[in-house]
């Protein structure tokens, strides 16, 4: 995959902003760019890592095929209001073929299901973007492999750090982005300050208000959930 042509197009097409989505992408103008085409067709062409890659490649690897592929399938299906469009009731985008990847075709929900989660890597979580406004904020630069551990941690802490979407203290409890509930056991391991699973991942990557506040809740704390906005994390007027 070529990364700086990746990071190029994140610079030119990419907004940050105040608002839930916390990184706005010009779906619009992506698809007029030929630099756009010119990366997607690299994706098919060029070879996968291998299963016996350094895990760190594929991490990289694999999070920004699943980025760049997610906002390739509202690009091709453009204007829309929710990826979600893209796809039916019978057949969600989710299962739809997304792109092609070392000349096969990939789904999203292969890579996420069958390529990265088996990783066992929770912060990928924080680090795949479906295209919608209560997912993580998309990073505005490219996973890098010499630096994902990095690059994960920081948008785990970016992500539990984030009041409206990723984690909020609401009285003697917290409320947490659905992510954490849909994919509870991918936490199962994480460790932290006597809190395990989900509390323990929150606690490992919470800044030091949450964290503090966090400590002061019981054993057991009552959890409740965002409602999930899938509406589009895109720029300007989507409606068909």
């Amino acid at each position: 995959m070529d990364l700086d042509l990746w990071a190029k197009l994140l610079e030119r097409h990419t907004r940050s902003v105040s608002d839930l989505a916390g990184t706005r992408v010009d779906y619009a103008a992506l698809g007029r760019d030929p630099d756009w085409r010119r990366l997607v067709g690299g994706l098919a062409a060029a070879p996968e890592p291998a299963a016996g890659a350094p895990r760190a490649e594929r991490l990289a690897y694999w999070i920004n095929v699943y980025n760049v592929l997610a906002i390739d399938v509202v690009v091709r299906a453009w204007p829309l209001r929710s990826i979600r469009d893209a796809g039916s009731l019978l057949r969600p985008v989710w299962k739809r073929e997304a792109g092609r990847v070392g000349g096969r075709a990939v789904t999203l929900d292969e890579i996420e299901h069958a390529i990265l989660r088996p990783l066992g890597d929770p912060r990928i979580h924080a680090a795949i973007v479906c295209a919608s406004t209560s997912c993580p904020s998309l990073a505005r630069e490219p996973f890098r492999a010499e630096r994902v551990d990095a690059q994960l941690d920081a948008a785990a802490r970016a992500f539990v750090a984030d009041r409206g979407k990723g984690v909020r203290l609401e009285g003697a409890g917290l409320r947490l982005s659905r992510i954490f509930e849909w994919f509870g056991p991918d936490f199962a391991s994480q460790q932290a300050q006597g809190r395990s699973g989900v509390l323990g991942f929150v606690r490992r990557h919470a800044d030091a208000e949450l964290a503090a506040a966090i400590d002061r809740l019981g054993d057991d704390p009552p959890l409740a959930y965002f409602d999930y906005d899938w509406s589009l994390n895109g720029i300007g007027p989507a409606s068909r």
